[in-house]
């Protein structure tokens, strides 16, 4: 390639998004604990989170497009420290979000990285309504993504349908996980096929 005098944080943050296609092939590795053979990727969670955020903030009155934001940005650092199950982090001191998220963008342009700074120290450590809906939808959406896999005949996945329920906190998570678990994956069409 020919160099063209490019800003050199163009790189940095071109490299960002390049690295950010990892997600779109790293598998979360949780569910073969319950014996899922091909799970999800982490983007695909973090496509639904997001999604399931907006959804939630708007039933909350919170701000749709920052909850969405928020909960596609929660698991970037995975790239650099995998998806480690609850049980491993047991064994593993992983350096926090913050840190990875500041290593991955440190040769980024200067907005990227101030913004990208503010958005993942918002969803670690706030407590607006924007965050407490986005670790909602991540709960909830961990949640749905079991009912699917129990359907499909991975009987052990009840543990995290358990725990993702016990830790919502909005009443419109609660609401939802409480429909999601009494209908079936393909229920949703029955309404467009009458």
């Amino acid at each position: 390639m020919v160099e063209t005098g490019q800003d050199p944080s163009a790189k940095g943050t071109a490299g960002f998004l390049l690295e950010m296609g990892m997600l779109k092939r790293a598998k979360r590795s949780g569910w073969w604990i319950a014996g899922v053979k091909d799970p999800e990727t982490i983007a695909e969670h973090s496509f639904r989170v997001a999604l399931i955020g907006s959804v939630l903030a708007m039933m909350e009155g919170a701000d749709p497009a920052r909850t969405a934001l928020l909960g596609l940005w929660h698991d970037t650092q995975e790239t650099r420290v995998g998806d480690i199950p609850h049980i491993g982090r047991r064994y593993l001191q992983a350096a926090s979000n913050e840190k990875v998220t500041e290593d991955q963008l440190s040769a980024a342009h200067p907005a990227v990285r101030d913004g990208a700074r503010r958005i993942v120290a918002e969803y670690e450590n706030g407590d607006s309504p924007e965050v407490v809906c986005a670790r909602d939808a991540d709960k909830l959406e961990c949640l749905i993504q079991a009912v699917e896999y129990r359907e499909q005949g991975c009987a052990n996945v009840q543990p995290w349908i358990d725990s993702s329920l016990a830790k919502l906190k909005t009443a419109s998570a609660q609401t939802l996980a409480e429909a999601a678990l009494s209908m079936t994956s393909v229920e949703w069409q029955q309404t467009y096929l009458r």
